[in-house]
């Protein structure tokens, strides 16, 4: 992003009242978004958002505000508006230090992803193609299936974060994402399958997964549901498939190990880093370093650069996640995980991707050692108490487990647990590794975010079902 602003004198002009610290985030975005719904293009937008945020810490607490105007004269008014904002909240007796604001000189650092296929070069009508390619065939595979949603949306971000510590950090961030949500009925019976795929990538994310492939595994999963019996209920043993999606990784133990729900006491890990919160077979990891996933970064939206952060290693507890504000707080340096969707918002700590790592055994062993049980091929939304750990999760394709071989599937299974009991007794972690990606949201931020797992094993969880799991066959 080219700009003639003189950031030391926006940076000063916002530590005119006082502060430690402030910050400046150019923002400058261009995406393309199609829906094709009800068999029609119901939305094809092409644009760009342009816009800054600039954001003072003082005394532990953080004055944000943002502008879509980017000239020299906008931006100081949103540092006076800062001044008079920490002015009425601070003592009248207090001292003013005005920290030296070193004259800063832009590094650029690179994605870890590298773009095969800029999607900037594909023209519009060559991506809609690719919507309507999905759209058909998942419309033609089966009469009952009713109805079918296509989403696409690619996007180009630069970047440019000055600080007042003299550091200036530039570059861009692309990635692609496309959907396909079909929902079929048989009689009064309705199914929905969903399937997502995308990454910091380009257009080469049709050379993995062409359009068609992603519709007929959405409509495929939905027309399954059907014919499906309903799920067992009662205390049994479940592996989740690394296919499944890392929701349970992401959703009861990650959201626990961003720093600021651990410091506000919201989390049931806070206080306990060195603690045995996991089996030994467990090690979790969080990596925005990983090229092409949808969590990937090269920096953070704080301008630290992104890091590979180890938060459970064989069991143990041993970090959070820091954005800059918390890690001040604890005294240690940021992990590089201060995200933001926009210039809208201000920084806070969030994971990017989020895996369990491999461990040593076969995906079959771990099935074949289950005389009676569920297999989750793929997970759905649920909910997550941090405080304690409870959560309760929709299964969207599960399948019996008989005799050590997968069975016929069901629906409507739900994973009813706790958080730390349950990573403390999984007893068999297996050697593959499968990535699942979404929009994860906290404080009404959206960010891309992927996880991952290997088949897991969990000797005893409660299933929510209609039938009996004793009564089964």
């Amino acid at each position: 992003m080219k700009t003639d602003l003189n950031f030391q004198k926006i940076l000063k002009e916002a530590l005119r009242e006082g502060g430690e610290f402030s910050d400046l985030y150019l923002e400058e975005t261009h995406s393309t978004f199609i829906v094709c719904e009800e068999d029609r293009i119901e939305k094809m937008i092409s644009g760009q958002d342009l816009g800054a945020g600039l954001r003072v810490i003082h005394q532990g607490r953080t004055f944000y505000s943002f502008t879509n105007r980017i000239t020299e004269k906008d931006l100081l008014q949103l540092g006076d508006l800062l001044c008079h904002s920490i002015k009425e909240e601070k003592g009248e007796d207090e001292v003013l230090i005005h920290p030296p604001i070193p004259s800063p000189q832009p590094i650029v650092l690179p994605s870890p992803s590298l773009i095969e296929k800029d999607p900037d070069g594909i023209s519009i009508h060559e991506k809609v193609s690719m919507v309507k390619r999905a759209n058909d065939l998942a419309r033609r595979l089966d009469p009952r299936i009713q109805q079918v949603k296509v989403f696409y949306r690619d996007y180009t971000q630069s970047l440019t974060i000055v600080n007042s510590e003299g550091k200036w950090v530039e570059g861009t961030r692309k990635g692609i994402l496309f959907s396909v949500q079909v929902v079929s009925k048989k009689d009064d019976l309705i199914q929905t399958g969903y399937e997502p795929v995308g990454g910091t990538m380009g257009f080469e994310l049709f050379n993995l997964y062409s359009p068609e492939e992603v519709a007929e595994v959405a409509a495929r999963r939905s027309l399954l549901m059907l014919s499906a019996r309903l799920a067992p209920m009662g205390r049994m043993t479940v592996v989740l498939s690394s296919e499944a999606g890392g929701t349970m990784i992401h959703e009861a133990v990650g959201h626990g190990l961003e720093a600021d729900l651990a410091q506000q006491g919201l989390s049931v890990y806070s206080n306990r880093i060195g603690e045995k919160v996991a089996s030994s077979l467990i090690t979790v990891v969080d990596d925005p370093t990983l090229p092409n996933k949808r969590g990937s970064y090269g920096f953070d939206d704080e301008g630290v650069p992104s890091q590979r952060t180890i938060l459970v290693e064989e069991g143990i507890l041993k970090g959070y996640l820091y954005d800059r504000l918390t890690a001040l707080k604890a005294g240690v340096s940021s992990t590089g995980n201060g995200r933001r969707e926009s210039y809208h918002h201000k920084p806070i700590p969030r994971m990017s991707n989020t895996l369990i790592l491999p461990g040593k055994r076969k995906p079959e062993e771990i099935i074949h050692s289950v005389e009676k049980g569920l297999w989750v091929k793929k997970m759905g939304g649920g909910q997550v108490n941090t405080v304690n750990g409870d959560f309760v999760f929709e299964v969207n394709e599960g399948y019996l487990i008989e005799k050590g071989e997968i069975g016929e599937p069901v629906r409507g299974a739900i994973l009813i647990g706790n958080g730390p009991q349950i990573l403390k007794e999984i007893d068999m972690v297996g050697e593959d590794l499968g990535f699942g990606i979404g929009t994860c949201g906290k404080e009404g931020q959206g960010v891309p975010v992927s996880d991952a797992q290997p088949t897991i094993r969990i000797p005893e969880i409660v299933v929510g079902g209609r039938e009996s799991f004793d009564s089964l066959n």
